[in-house]
Protein backbone atom coordinates (compact mmCIF):
# COMPACT_ATOMS: atom_id res chain seq x y z
CA UNK A 1 0.00 0.00 0.00
CA UNK A 2 0.93 3.45 -0.86
CA UNK A 3 1.08 6.36 0.89
CA UNK A 4 -1.90 8.75 2.14
CA UNK A 5 -2.77 12.08 0.89
CA UNK A 6 -5.80 14.87 1.80
CA UNK A 7 -7.08 17.50 -0.07
CA UNK A 8 -10.07 19.72 -0.29
CA UNK A 9 -12.35 22.22 -2.41
CA UNK A 10 -10.71 21.81 -6.03
CA UNK A 11 -13.77 22.58 -7.36
CA UNK A 12 -12.73 22.01 -10.97
CA UNK A 13 -13.66 24.34 -13.66
CA UNK A 14 -15.20 27.22 -11.40
CA UNK A 15 -14.48 30.06 -12.75
CA UNK A 16 -14.85 32.35 -10.32
CA UNK A 17 -12.43 31.21 -7.89
CA UNK A 18 -9.48 32.87 -10.41
CA UNK A 19 -11.48 35.78 -11.59
CA UNK A 20 -14.09 36.84 -9.15
CA UNK A 21 -13.82 35.56 -5.64
CA UNK A 22 -11.37 37.25 -3.22
CA UNK A 23 -9.06 37.14 -0.23
CA UNK A 24 -9.42 39.46 3.05
CA UNK A 25 -6.89 41.60 1.18
CA UNK A 26 -8.74 42.01 -2.00
CA UNK A 27 -6.18 39.68 -3.77
CA UNK A 28 -7.75 36.98 -6.24
CA UNK A 29 -8.68 33.57 -4.36
CA UNK A 30 -6.35 31.84 -6.48
CA UNK A 31 -3.81 32.65 -8.68
CA UNK A 32 -4.59 31.36 -11.74
CA UNK A 33 -5.59 33.21 -14.70
CA UNK A 34 -8.57 31.09 -15.42
CA UNK A 35 -10.52 28.02 -14.89
CA UNK A 36 -8.36 25.96 -17.43
CA UNK A 37 -5.37 27.04 -16.42
CA UNK A 38 -6.56 26.30 -12.59
CA UNK A 39 -7.27 22.71 -13.77
CA UNK A 40 -3.85 21.89 -15.69
CA UNK A 41 -1.97 23.10 -12.85
CA UNK A 42 -4.09 21.32 -10.32
CA UNK A 43 -4.06 18.26 -12.21
CA UNK A 44 0.05 18.18 -12.64
CA UNK A 45 0.44 19.53 -9.10
CA UNK A 46 -1.59 16.64 -7.90
CA UNK A 47 0.27 13.69 -10.13
CA UNK A 48 3.45 15.03 -9.40
CA UNK A 49 2.91 14.38 -5.56
CA UNK A 50 0.24 10.99 -5.68
CA UNK A 51 1.41 7.75 -6.89
CA UNK A 52 -1.45 5.61 -8.75
CA UNK A 53 -1.23 3.00 -5.69
CA UNK A 54 -1.72 5.58 -3.21
CA UNK A 55 -4.86 6.86 -1.13
CA UNK A 56 -6.18 10.06 -1.43
CA UNK A 57 -8.82 11.32 0.26
CA UNK A 58 -10.99 14.53 -1.07
CA UNK A 59 -12.86 16.49 1.52
CA UNK A 60 -15.19 17.69 -0.69
CA UNK A 61 -16.41 20.35 -3.68
CA UNK A 62 -14.52 18.57 -6.14
CA UNK A 63 -16.28 20.28 -9.13
CA UNK A 64 -18.74 22.91 -9.42
CA UNK A 65 -20.61 21.55 -12.69
CA UNK A 66 -20.98 17.93 -13.15
CA UNK A 67 -19.38 18.60 -17.00
CA UNK A 68 -16.11 18.47 -15.14
CA UNK A 69 -15.79 15.00 -13.18
CA UNK A 70 -13.85 13.62 -15.60
CA UNK A 71 -10.71 15.56 -14.70
CA UNK A 72 -11.20 12.96 -11.88
CA UNK A 73 -10.19 9.97 -13.92
CA UNK A 74 -7.29 12.00 -14.77
CA UNK A 75 -5.68 11.89 -11.11
CA UNK A 76 -3.65 8.96 -9.75
CA UNK A 77 -4.29 7.29 -6.75
CA UNK A 78 -7.33 5.44 -5.25
CA UNK A 79 -9.43 8.16 -4.64
CA UNK A 80 -12.06 8.47 -1.65
CA UNK A 81 -14.59 11.38 -1.35
CA UNK A 82 -15.68 12.88 1.92
CA UNK A 83 -18.90 15.58 0.46
CA UNK A 84 -18.87 18.83 0.47
CA UNK A 85 -21.86 20.80 0.41
CA UNK A 86 -21.04 21.45 -3.71
CA UNK A 87 -20.98 17.73 -4.42
CA UNK A 88 -24.18 17.20 -5.23
CA UNK A 89 -24.28 14.73 -7.68
CA UNK A 90 -25.90 10.97 -7.74
CA UNK A 91 -23.39 9.17 -5.56
CA UNK A 92 -22.66 6.50 -8.81
CA UNK A 93 -21.85 9.51 -10.50
CA UNK A 94 -18.62 10.19 -8.26
CA UNK A 95 -17.91 6.81 -8.53
CA UNK A 96 -18.42 6.22 -12.41
CA UNK A 97 -16.00 9.22 -12.17
CA UNK A 98 -12.90 7.47 -10.49
CA UNK A 99 -13.63 7.68 -6.90
CA UNK A 100 -13.83 3.99 -5.00
CA UNK A 101 -16.08 5.14 -2.32
CA UNK A 102 -17.85 8.02 -1.00
CA UNK A 103 -18.68 9.41 2.34
CA UNK A 104 -20.24 12.05 4.95
CA UNK A 105 -17.49 11.98 6.80
CA UNK A 106 -14.72 9.57 7.59
CA UNK A 107 -12.90 8.22 10.81
CA UNK A 108 -9.28 7.79 10.19
CA UNK A 109 -6.92 6.66 13.25
CA UNK A 110 -7.39 9.84 15.98
CA UNK A 111 -8.86 12.37 12.97
CA UNK A 112 -12.12 12.68 11.60
CA UNK A 113 -12.40 13.91 8.25
CA UNK A 114 -15.00 16.00 7.23
CA UNK A 115 -15.90 18.68 4.69
CA UNK A 116 -17.01 21.29 6.81
CA UNK A 117 -15.52 22.11 10.23
CA UNK A 118 -17.10 19.78 13.05
CA UNK A 119 -18.34 21.25 16.08
CA UNK A 120 -15.80 21.26 18.62
CA UNK A 121 -17.53 19.03 20.90
CA UNK A 122 -17.07 16.70 17.81
CA UNK A 123 -13.50 16.77 18.96
CA UNK A 124 -13.21 14.13 21.70
CA UNK A 125 -10.35 11.96 23.76
CA UNK A 126 -10.78 9.46 21.19
CA UNK A 127 -10.79 11.86 18.11
CA UNK A 128 -8.31 14.22 18.72
CA UNK A 129 -8.05 16.03 15.28
CA UNK A 130 -10.72 17.22 12.74
CA UNK A 131 -9.38 17.42 8.98
CA UNK A 132 -11.71 19.79 6.85
CA UNK A 133 -11.76 21.94 4.25
CA UNK A 134 -14.93 24.54 3.19
CA UNK A 135 -13.05 27.66 4.57
CA UNK A 136 -10.56 27.72 1.65
CA UNK A 137 -7.89 30.62 2.44
CA UNK A 138 -9.19 31.04 6.22
CA UNK A 139 -8.43 29.30 8.89
CA UNK A 140 -9.48 28.30 12.58
CA UNK A 141 -7.33 29.39 15.50
CA UNK A 142 -7.88 26.15 17.08
CA UNK A 143 -5.20 23.66 16.93
CA UNK A 144 -7.22 20.56 16.67
CA UNK A 145 -8.16 21.49 13.15
CA UNK A 146 -6.53 21.39 10.11
CA UNK A 147 -8.11 23.15 6.84
CA UNK A 148 -7.05 21.32 4.10
CA UNK A 149 -8.21 22.90 1.19
CA UNK A 150 -6.09 23.73 -1.97
CA UNK A 151 -5.04 27.27 -1.14
CA UNK A 152 -3.67 26.28 2.08
CA UNK A 153 -1.41 23.14 0.52
CA UNK A 154 -0.41 24.33 -2.75
CA UNK A 155 -2.83 23.14 -4.75
CA UNK A 156 -2.13 19.70 -4.49
CA UNK A 157 -2.49 17.02 -2.07
CA UNK A 158 -1.02 16.46 1.21
CA UNK A 159 0.84 14.08 2.71
CA UNK A 160 -0.78 12.43 6.15
CA UNK A 161 2.63 12.73 7.77
CA UNK A 162 2.52 16.34 6.83
CA UNK A 163 -0.80 16.88 8.23
CA UNK A 164 0.01 15.30 11.65
CA UNK A 165 3.04 17.54 11.61
CA UNK A 166 1.34 20.49 11.56
CA UNK A 167 -1.10 19.74 14.66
Amino acid sequence: MGATWLISDTHFGHENCCTRFKREDGSPLRPFKNAEEMNTEMIKRWNARVRPDDKVYHLGDVVINKKYLWIVSQLNGNKRLVRGNHDIFKTKEYIDAGFKEVYGVRVLEDMILSHIPLHPECITERFFHNVHGHLHANTLKDKRYINVSVEQIDYAPISIEEVRARF
